[in-house]
């Protein structure tokens, strides 16, 4: 979630993100429901409480924005499945340097192993040439490709999977969804990364937000449509006349359909982060907030996929674990946590 507001309001019909977790939780099986641990905050508990926290509430998936060791070091033994972003400031010496990217493979992910279950690590982070994330995007293939090396070359590719977190800044149609497709000046960028998947059965990343797409239009975007409550269909897709009843489902299939385009129809898509403000803007309240979290949940664990992925399981990320009140840009993106950084929930919501 590093793109601007304004470039959230201007790509408003083209989101993806998501990050699952609950406050006060049930523990249950909910393998496909992770939670983002942003440390963006000067009042966050320390790293063992945190994943006390997820532990405690069954939370079973992380994702780690930043390879810091004393969070790897408290995971060991958690048997919790863990993403570990390479942050974008790092993505250039990595790129240029095989050896800076075995360095960074042996020191956050071979040290760690077996005792911290790595899935995936994330190569960069919403790195877009349109925005102020330009200066990164010559770097990320070439970033991915050497850590993918050194995961290769430690025989660790069947455990960690390498990627890159894209969202919805990247396509330039998304609606009806399966007229999805990437910017003309992002596919040089975008579909040499779609190849690098396909080559290696990799999956795709991708940030899902459908609040920003409502405070973008809401006038044309209802607040049932983003939440899941929509009782009948909202837009019908002419292709495969294909019925949508939430938001969600939509832009989750309008990069499945722009991954289509790009040479990758059979590139699995994981939402990294999706969430819902309870304060700071536009519709942002605890009230929609626990319920965009607690019907994602129950979209996610009722295994019915997407309208273009029928049966297929989602596999996605709530953002985030907790409010952050140093994060940049709008104030609603201070609210974005499950959790209060005092470990007290926010909202009552259950893994089932």
């Amino acid at each position: 979630m590093f793109f601007s507001l304004c470039n959230k309001y201007f790509m408003a019909a083209t989101l993806l993100v998501v990050r699952l977790v609950v406050p006060i939780i049930t523990k249950t099986g909910a393998q496909s429901i992770g939670a983002c641990y942003g440390r963006n905050g000067n009042d966050l508990p320390n790293e063992q409480n945190v994943v006390n926290l997820y532990n405690t509430n069954g939370i079973k998936r992380m994702r780690v924005y930043d390879p810091i060791l004393a969070t790897l070091q408290a995971l060991k033994g958690t048997n919790i499945e863990v993403m570990l972003d390479v942050p974008n400031p790092d993505l250039q010496a990595l790129a240029s340097n095989p050896s800076a990217a075995t360095q960074w493979v042996q020191k956050y992910i071979q040290d760690f192993t077996p005792g911290v279950k790595f899935r995936y690590i994330s190569v960069g982070n919403e790195v877009d040439p349109n925005t102020g994330a330009a200066q990164y995007f010559p770097f990320v293939l070439p970033a991915m490709i050497n850590i993918h090396s050194a995961i290769v070359s430690r025989n660790l590719e069947d455990q960690v999977r390498v990627s890159t977190a894209s969202y919805s800044g990247l396509l330039g149609n998304s609606y009806p969804p399966s007229q999805g497709s990437y910017r003309e000046n992002v596919k040089p960028f975008i579909n040499p990364i779609i190849n690098f998947l396909v080559e290696n059965n990799l999956p795709l990343l991708v940030n899902v937000y459908p609040y920003f797409s409502y405070i973008g239009d809401p006038k044309s975007i209802s607040l049932e449509y983003t939440m899941f409550t929509s009782s009948e269909v909202v837009v019908m897709d002419p292709e495969g006349n294909r019925g949508y009843k939430n938001l969600f489902d939509a832009l989750l299939d309008a990069h499945y359909a722009a991954v289509d385009k790009a040479g990758g129809p059979n590139v699995e898509i994981v939402v990294s982060e999706s969430g819902w403000p309870s304060d700071g803007g536009t519709a942002a309240s605890v009230e929609n907030a626990a319920a965009y979290y607690r019907n994602l949940i129950g979209h996610v664990k009722g295994g019915s996929g997407t309208p273009r992925r029928p049966g297929k399981a989602i596999e996605a990320y709530l953002f985030a674990m907790f409010d952050e009140n140093l994060k940049m840009g709008a104030e609603s993106e201070k609210h974005f946590g499950l959790f209060s950084p005092n470990q007290q929930p926010k909202y009552q919501l259950s893994f089932k």
